[in-house]
């Protein structure tokens, strides 16, 4: 039988630290615009609703237990139309860190995934277990957060589930010089994810510059032969509308 397209969408935004307001702000604008596109899932960076925080201290003042009535008055403030979104964030439970990405479905919590593969950098989180599929107007689709799209493994999982779509929330804000050195690695790397497995893979990550840092993104779509089917500009906020081919049950 034919495919048929699903659309999804991506963001690239700024980087918010410890500033949850401006993130759900940005988030409900964000998704109004993916809505008004005809989405059915969009994906927003890396840590996204308190920051990339990797020094404990302040991971720990701001993660967010996803038991909790905190979180609870956090996800009521999540649009209750428009598409899936795919969220990261913070998380604590039971004194363990993790970085990880929600899964949300019109304001209510459809599941999580945390990041398997850590960086030195991220001491402070513990690596997630599951490998979770999600489902989306028949599109299926696994999450792999930033570093895990190195490992050929992390991927491989996905495809096992039966996703035909990787969902790669990210974070590249780096010092200027290994912003240089990586700018076009991250697309490489991912593009060998696809090829490995045959899957399209969606990526959001940040933008600007902070404190000698600089991030430009990429937010791109790959399709499975590893070649980027869309992006967006690097250095510039932005939206990434993409038709992804699913087919459907047989």
């Amino acid at each position: 039988m034919p495919s048929r397209p699903v659309r999804i969408a991506a963001a690239q935004t700024a980087e918010y630290r410890e500033d949850l307001e401006a993130a759900l702000a940005c988030l409900a604008d964000v998704a109004a615009r993916a809505e008004a596109e005809g989405a059915a899932l969009l994906c927003f960076p890396e840590g996204f609703l308190q920051g990339y925080l990797t020094e404990e201290a302040p991971a720990r003042r701001h993660a967010l237990d996803l038991a909790s009535p905190a979180f609870a008055a956090v996800l009521d403030r999540f649009p209750k139309t428009g598409p899936m979104l795919v969220v990261g964030l913070i998380e604590v439970e039971d004194g363990r860190l993790f970085n990880t990405a929600v899964v949300v479905d019109r304001g209510a919590l459809v599941g999580r995934y945390r990041k398997t593969h850590l960086l030195g950098g991220e001491s402070i989180f513990d690596p997630g277990t599951e490998s979770p599929v999600f489902e989306v107007a028949g599109l299926k689709f696994g999450i792999n957060i930033c570093y895990d799209t190195n490992f050929p493994q992390a991927a491989r999982k996905v495809a096992d589930g039966g996703a035909s779509l990787i969902v790669c929330p990210a974070n590249n804000m780096h010092r200027r010089e290994t912003s240089e050195a990586f700018k076009h690695v991250h697309n490489a790397a991912r593009g060998d994810r696809c090829r490995e497995t045959g899957l399209w893979l969606v990526s959001s990550d940040v933008t600007g510059e902070r404190a000698g840092r600089i991030s430009w993104g990429p937010t791109a779509v790959l399709n499975p032969a590893g070649e980027v089917a869309a992006q967006l500009p690097l250095e510039a906020a932005g939206l990434l509308v993409f038709d992804v081919p699913c087919r459907p049950r047989t």
